[in-house]
């Protein structure tokens, strides 16, 4: 990476951090950031910075049609698990919780493609970006929603030292109308041998299951629940009664990340 490229991240780095200080409340601090994908457009994030020492940082990427604002809710809880973590804007999507996706306002104005696939690219930047930023010390967490829960299974078996573990919300093969084989997240996420988590709501654990029983990890882990559950990282929004399940699940899965396990 060149000199200027790494003079930009440790920019962002020590504007989050700024950010972390002046806040009136240090239960969580958020600040807006930009940075560019692999083909120049700029990616919006939100980073939720609540620790300065070498916590894990978790990179969290939302379902379609939606933005960062799926995590307004989850990321602040993430803080106080003791993880950094930074909610990021793919260009296929629009909008969630009052929060408009930046990425995907860009990208259309730009006239450039917005569909999942053309997502693949953000997500591969991001995950880069991530590791960049904290180094090979710190642990990095890719976090997926629904299509970009597959596309985190892709990356990470493709980019293994990109991220240390993965969460997948009901990832799928959702991209054969876009031309790519019945199997094309399965393929990668089989390379795949760190920690992984899935889940999502019981209907839709026929469209995973396959991916799962392909990942070749010895520390792979699938929460199922009683309830029909939901669909995506909203399932562990308070408002649904069975999100305290859900939030069980990921806080033993990210124990074990944490301790190394």
């Amino acid at each position: 990476m060149r000199k200027d490229e790494n003079m930009k991240l440790l920019f962002q780095l020590l504007t989050c951090v700024l950010v972390l200080f002046a806040a009136s409340s240090f239960s969580y601090a958020k600040s807006t950031l930009t940075f560019p994908s692999k083909d120049g457009l700029q990616i919006s994030m939100d980073a939720y910075i609540d620790h300065v020492d070498k916590r894990p940082l978790i990179v969290l990427f939302h379902q379609a049609g939606w933005s960062r604002g799926e995590y307004l809710e989850i990321a602040p809880k993430l803080n106080k698990l003791g993880f950094n973590a930074l909610a990021i804007d793919l260009r296929s999507g629009d909008q969630i919780n009052g929060v408009i996706n930046e990425t995907a306002r860009r990208a259309r104005s730009a006239g450039k493609g917005t569909s999942y696939v053309d997502a693949l690219q953000d997500v591969e930047a991001s995950l880069k970006y991530a590791r960049n930023l904290v180094g090979d010390q710190v642990k990095v967490i890719a976090w997926g929603s629904s299509y970009s829960a597959a596309l985190v299974l892709k990356v990470a078996g493709e980019h293994p030292e990109w991220a240390n573990a993965v969460l997948a919300f009901s990832p799928g093969e959702y991209f054969k109308k876009a031309g790519k084989p019945a199997d094309w997240i399965q393929r990668s996420a089989k390379l795949y041998t760190r920690p992984v988590f899935i889940t999502s709501a019981k209907a839709e654990i026929k469209r995973w299951k396959p991916i799962f029983d392909a990942i070749k990890s010895k520390r792979k882990y699938a929460f199922i629940p009683k309830t029909k559950g939901n669909h995506g990282s909203r399932a562990l929004w308070k408002r649904y009664p069975d999100s305290r399940d859900y939030w069980l699940a990921v806080e033993r899965f990210l124990k074990l990340v944490k301790e190394g396990k």
